[in-house]
C-alpha cells in the first residue's frame, strides 16, 4: 500500500470497502460496474496519454520550482487591476480555511446563515460606496459586469424606446479595453449596435437606449459626468458606469448623480491579482430593476420563529425558471471573494479604508509633482490614483524593467502609472530613480515634493456617508476579526463536516497539497497583462493544462478564458455561431435543447442569438430520438447547435447517443455538450468519441476547484479542429486562434489562479488515478442506489439498470403523507447532511451523488439517514402536520427551551441516530420564510425593524 499516492488520499474508500460496495451491487467487480454502465460503442480503447502520477510532496517541489519561473515586478498598469494587501486574518481564516472554501452556494438557508450574512455585508459595503438602492452578492469580474449592465438597460428599455426599437448601446472611449471587447462580444448576437466615442461630444439621439461610462476614466482622469447624466435622463437614455471601488471613497457616488447602473470590480479590496482572477466583480442598481438584475441577491427575512434570518432572494428569477426568456445566464457568484473583499471593509471600517484611499492619493500626487518639477508633461488635470504621462516610452521600458517595474505603455508616446494599497516610500523612490536615469540621472533629493493640493474638484469629492453599520465598526483587532469569522463558520455546512451529495454539482474533495500554492505571492501578484516572459511559471501551468483537458475530452484545443460554467456554455456556443458565420451561414441560428437540460442552456443559446427549440425526452428520460429527428429535419437549413448533457441530466449514459450527435451533424449543425456530468466521462469516454464538437467543463466540479459557497468557477471549452481558429483571445494579450472571437471575460486566461488547482489534480492523479477517481464515482453512486432500494424508488437508469456517477430518486408519493421533497430537505441537517439537489430536473425528486470522495463510512451514514427519514415519513400523515420533518429543521435553542410540546422527543428532533450525537451540526435558524423575503425585499444590512 503506497500512502504517499496521492490516488489513496483522493479516493474515499480503499480497495476492502470497495468489495463490500460491489457486493452489495451484485457484480463481480469494478470492471463488470463499468461495463454494465458505460455503452460499450463509446468506451475510449487506450489509456489517456496523461504522465504518470506524482507524490504530493513531488507535487508542491515541482509547483514551487514553476512559481520561481514567474518575475514578480512591481506594476503599475492599472486597468483595473491592482496589488492590493491580503490582510492575514482574512487570508489564514477564509481564503485558506476549508470550512469557507468548500461550503455550496447557499440554497440551503438554514445551514448557511453565516456566508449570507458575509454577503449581505458585501452587498451593504457596495450600496454604501456606489450610491445605489440594491447590490447583488457580486458577478465574475469587471468587463462580464458591464455587459450584464448593458443587457440589463436593453431589457428595461421603456415602451416609447421600444416602439422604436432603439438598439443603440454608447461606449466612452475611455473604458477598459477588456470591457469594450467582452461588450462587442456580448452585444452583436442580441441585436445591440455599439457606439464608441468621446462623451463630451455626444449627442444624445433617440435611437440609443443606454450608455456606459469609466469612473475614473481608463488612464486616470476624473471626468465630471453630472451634465452627461442629466442629459441622457432627460432623454430617457439610461446610464451605467464602471468604478472603481476605491476611488469611490474619494469621489462622488455615482448614485448621487442619477445612473442607473454601477459595476466594477472589488479586487482592490483585499484580493490577489492571480494573473487575472478569480475576483468579484460588484453589481447596484436601482430598486426599480430588482427583477431584472443578473445573479444572487441575498436578502433578510424571517424563520419559523419569527426570528431575523437570511437567504437568497427572488429566487423565482432563477435563470432555470425563465428559460429562454432570461436576459442573463450567470446563476452563480464569485462568493468565496465577495466574502473576503467584504470582510476586507468590516477589518478596516471607514476610517481604514479612508486612510487607504488617502494614502494612495496622496503618492499619486507627491508622484505628479515630481513629475512637473523633473520637467515631465502628465495630462491629467483630475485623478485619484493614475497618471498619463508623456514620455518615451521605448527608452522608458528597458529602465524600468531593469528596475523590474511594469507601466502601462499606452502607445510609444505615453504611458499611464497606476499607484496602488502596496505602493510605499521605498517604491516612490524607485519610480523617482526610474525617471531620474530616463531624464539623464538628474537628482530628485533637492526637489521640494508636496501633496497638499487638491486635484478632485469639490463638486466631485465625496461627502455622503459609508460604512456606518455596525459591523463595520466592530471587528477592527485581529482577534475580534478572527472570532468574528469562526462565529459565521460555525453557522454553515461545508464539506469539512460532512458529504455533500448533491446531483449536478460534484462536490469532491478540494484537497489541500491542490490549494497551498495559491498563498504563494509567485503564483498570487502577477498583474494579467504583463509581458509573458514574466509569467513563464503561468505560461507552463496554462499551456500544460490545457493540453491535458484536450487529452481528456479528445478535442484539439481549449480555452481557459470562460471564469464560470454559465461563460463557457456562452463561449461554446459563440465559437459554433463563428464557425457558422465563417462559413457563409449566417442563417443558422436554431439551437435545439432537450427538456431536461439545465435552465443555464437556453439562455445561454438566446445570448448568443440563437433561437431555441425543444425536443423531448421519453419515458425513460432519454431524449425522444424521434422528435429529435423531426425537429432536426424541419430546421435542417437552419440548424446551428444541438446543446446536450452527458450523461444526461437524468444520470443515465444514454446509448444512442452517437446516433443523436449524427443526426445533428448530418443536418449542418454542431454539438455542444454541457460537461456538467464529466466526472462520470474521465478515462471512459470523452466528448469526442460521443460525437461532440465543443464542451465547456466545470473545473470546480469535475477538477477538484471549491465552490467557495458558490464562487470561484472556471469554466473553459475544448474544441474540435474546427472550431479552433475562433477560440476567443483579448485585447491586451493575444490568446486564441486565427480568426478568434473577441473576449469573454476580462483577463487572458480568465481565472489563472484557480487553474494552478486543477493542473495538480490531474497531475497527482496521473493517468490511471484520474481514471480510477471517475470509476469510484460510479461505484459510490450504484451503492447508494443499492441501500435506498425499497425505500425510495430510482426514477431513471441505464439499459442494465445502473445509474451513472448521480442519480434521481422520486419522492413526490410522500405527498399522501403531507410530506414534500423540501421537508426531507430540511429534516437532513438534523442528520448533519445538506440535502441532495432538490426538484431538479423533476419535481418533487432529489438528485443524489456522491463524488469518489467519500469513504464508505460516510455514504453509510448517508443512507442510514435517509433510510430513518423514509420511516419517519411513514408515520406522518396530512391530518397531523406536527411531525419531526415538517418542523425541521430543529434548532439548539428549541431543543434547550423548557417548553417542549411537540408529539415527539428531543432526542428524535435532533439526535435521531447515533452517529448524530458524535458530531452535532446545529442548524442556526429554523425554516426560512421564502415568501416573506420577496414580499419584503431588504438586501443590506440594517435591521429588519427598520423597515416594518
Amino acid at each position: 500500500m503506497n500512502t504517499n499516492s496521492f490516488q489513496f488520499r483522493h479516493i474515499g474508500s480503499n480497495k476492502k470497502e470497495q468489495d463490500i460496495m460491489l457486493s452489495a451491487i451484485k457484480v463481480n467487480s469494478l470492471e463488470q460496474l463499468i461495463n454494465e454502465t458505460v455503452p460499450e460503442n463509446i468506451r475510449l480503447k487506450n489509456d489517456l496519454d496523461l504522465e504518470p502520477a506524482m507524490s504530493e510532496y513531488e507535487y508542491l517541489a515541482h509547483i514551487k520550482e514553476l512559481s520561481e519561473k514567474n518575475k514578480v515586478f512591481k506594476s503599475y498598469i492599472g486597468l483595473g487591476y491592482h496589488e492590493s494587501i491580503v490582510p492575514s486574518v482574512i487570508q489564514r481564516n477564509i481564503f485558506e480555511n476549508p470550512g469557507w472554501y468548500t461550503a455550496y452556494t447557499p440554497y440551503q438557508a438554514e445551514i448557511a446563515q453565516g456566508r449570507l450574512e458575509a454577503l449581505l455585508n458585501y452587498q451593504t459595503m457596495i450600496c454604501d460606496l456606489t450610491g445605489m438602492e440594491l447590490a447583488n452578492a457580486s458577478l465574475l469580474d469587471e468587463g462580464t459586469a458591464a455587459a450584464e449592465a448593458m443587457a440589463l438597460l436593453f431589457d428595461v428599455r421603456e415602451r416609447d424606446k421600444k416602439k422604436i426599437d432603439a438598439s443603440k448601446f454608447f461606449v466612452s472611449e475611455e473604458i477598459l479595453p477588456q470591457t469594450l471587447s467582452i461588450l462587442f462580444t456580448r452585444s452583436a448576437p442580441i441585436g445591440i449596435e455599439l457606439v464608441v466615442g468621446n462623451h463630451e461630444n455626444f449627442d444624445f439621439s433617440k435611437e440609443f437606449f443606454g450608455a456606459i461610462l469609466q469612473y475614473p476614466a481608463k488612464h486616470g482622469q476624473v471626468f465630471d459626468y453630472t451634465g452627461f447624466v442629466a442629459k441622457a435622463n432627460a432623454n430617457n437614455i439610461k446610464v451605467a458606469v464602471a468604478a472603481d471601488i476605491l476611488a469611490l471613497v474619494k469621489l462622488k457616488a455615482p448614485g448621487e448623480f442619477g445612473v442607473d447602473v454601477v459595476v466594477g470590480t472589488s479586487q482592490r479590496f483585499g484580493i490577489p491579482l492571480g494573473y487575472g482572477g478569480p475576483h468579484a466583480a460588484f453589481f447596484a442598481t436601482k430598486d426599480a430593476y430588482k427583477r431584472s438584475i443578473p445573479g444572487r441577491i441575498i436578502g433578510v427575512t424571517k424563520d419559523r420563529d419569527g426570528n431575523r434570518a437570511l437567504r437568497m432572494a427572488l429566487q423565482t428569477r432563477e435563470q432555470h425558471i425563465k428559460r429562454e426568456k432570461a436576459t442573463s445566464n450567470i446563476c452563480t457568484a464569485q462568493v468565496l471573494l465577495a466574502v473576503m473583499a467584504g470582510m476586507f471593509g468590516v477589518f478596516h471600517g471607514k476610517d481604514g479604508i479612508q486612510y487607504i484611499a488617502n494614502s494612495v492619493h496622496n503618492k499619486t500626487k507627491l508622484l505628479a509633482d515630481y513629475m512637473k518639477k523633473s520637467g515631465f508633461n502628465q495630462l491629467n488635470s483630475s485623478y485619484f490614483d493614475t497618471l498619463m504621462v508623456e514620455v518615451d516610452g521605448l527608452k522608458l521600458k528597458p529602465i524600468a524593467e531593469s528596475h523590474e517595474v511594469n507601466f502601462n505603455y499606452i502607445n510609444d508616446k505615453f504611458i499611464s502609472i497606476s499607484l496602488n494599497e502596496a505602493t510605499t516610500q521605498q517604491d516612490l523612490i524607485k519610480l523617482f530613480a526610474i525617471f531620474n536615469q530616463l531624464n539623464g540621472n538628474q537628482s530628485s533629493a533637492n526637489l521640494d515634493l508636496k501633496e497638499d493640493f487638491n486635484v478632485i474638484s469639490e463638486n466631485l469629492q465625496r461627502n455622503t456617508p459609508f460604512l456606518e453599520n455596525k459591523v463595520f465598526n466592530t471587528y477592527h483587532s485581529e482577534i475580534d476579526m478572527m472570532r468574528y469569522i469562526k462565529k459565521l463558520e460555525r453557522k454553515d455546512l461545508a464539506l469539512n463536516h460532512s458529504m455533500i451529495s448533491l446531483g449536478s454539482c460534484t462536490m469532491k474533495l478540494n484537497a489541500a497539497s491542490e490549494m497551498l500554492p495559491l498563498s504563494n505571492s509567485q503564483w498570487g501578484n502577477i498583474h494579467p497583462f504583463v509581458p509573458l516572459n514574466q509569467a513563464k511559471g503561468y505560461q507552463i501551468v496554462l499551456k500544460k493544462l490545457e493540453h491535458q483537458l484536450n487529452i481528456i475530452t479528445g478535442f484539439a484545443g481549449t480555452s481557459l478564458q470562460p471564469n464560470s460554467g454559465a461563460q463557457g456554455e456562452f463561449a461554446g456556443l459563440m465559437t459554433i455561431r463563428a464557425y457558422h458565420l465563417a462559413n457563409g451561414n449566417s442563417h443558422r441560428n436554431i439551437c435545439i435543447i432537450p427538456s431536461s437540460a439545465h435552465g443555464t442552456n437556453p439562455a445561454s443559446a438566446v445570448m448568443a442569438g440563437m433561437k431555441v427549440v425543444v425536443t423531448k425526452t421519453d419515458e425513460k428520460g432519454n431524449i425522444d430520438i424521434e422528435d429529435l429527428k423531426e425537429k432536426a429535419i424541419e430546421h435542417s437549413e437552419n440548424l446551428a447547435a444541438l446543446m446536450v448533457t452527458y450523461p444526461s441530466t437524468h444520470g443515465v449514459f444514454e446509448s444512442a447517443i452517437q446516433e443523436i450527435t449524427q443526426i445533428i451533424h448530418n443536418h449542418g449543425g454542431q454539438v455542444y455538450m454541457d460537461g456538467a456530468n464529466m466526472n462520470a466521462q474521465v478515462g471512459l469516454t470523452n466528448p469526442a468519441t460521443i460525437g461532440a464538437d465543443v464542451c465547456h467543463l466545470n473545473l470546480h466540479k469535475t477538477f477538484a476547484i471549491p465552490h467557495g459557497g458558490g464562487g470561484p468557477g472556471v469554466g473553459p471549452i475544448c474544441v474540435a479542429p474546427q472550431l479552433v481558429p475562433f477560440l476567443p483571445t483579448n485585447p491586451m494579450i493575444e490568446t486564441g486562434g486565427e480568426q478568434a472571437i473577441t473576449s469573454i471575460s476580462a483577463a487572458p486566461w480568465g481565472s489563472a489562479l484557480a487553474c494552478l488547482i486543477s493542473y495538480g489534480y490531474i497531475k497527482m492523479l496521473g493517468f490511471k488515478g484520474i481514471t480510477n477517481a471517475t470509476e469510484n464515482a460510479i461505484l459510490n453512486a450504484n451503492y447508494i442506489k443499492a441501500r435506498l432500494q425499497g425505500s425510495f424508488d430510482t426514477l431513471y437508469t441505464g439499459e442494465k439498470g445502473r445509474a451513472a456517477h448521480e442519480m434521481i430518486i422520486d419522492c413526490r408519493n410522500f405527498k399522501q403523507n403531507g410530506i414534500e421533497v423540501v421537508d426531507i430537505a430540511k429534516r437532513l441537517m438534523d442528520y448533519g447532511f445538506h440535502a441532495p439537489t432538490v426538484s431538479f430536473p423533476v419535481a418533487g425528486t432529489m438528485m443524489i451523488e456522491p463524488t469518489e470522495s467519500e469513504s464508505l463510512t460516510e455514504l453509510d451514514r448517508f443512507c442510514d439517514a435517509m433510510i430513518s427519514i423514509r420511516k419517519e415519513i411513514d408515520t406522518a400523515n396530512k391530518e397531523d402536520e406536527n411531525n419531526p420533518l415538517i418542523n425541521a429543521p430543529h434548532t439548539q435553542e428549541m431543543l434547550t427551551n423548557d417548553n417542549w410540546t411537540l408529539p415527539y422527543s428531543r432526542k428524535q428532533a435532533a439526535f435521531p441516530l447515533d452517529y448524530v450525537t458524535e458530531n452535532k451540526f446545529w442548524p442556526s435558524v429554523r425554516r426560512v420564510d421564502d415568501a416573506y423575503g420577496d414580499r419584503n425585499l431588504i438586501c443590506s444590512c440594517n435591521p429588519i425593524e427598520d423597515y416594518m
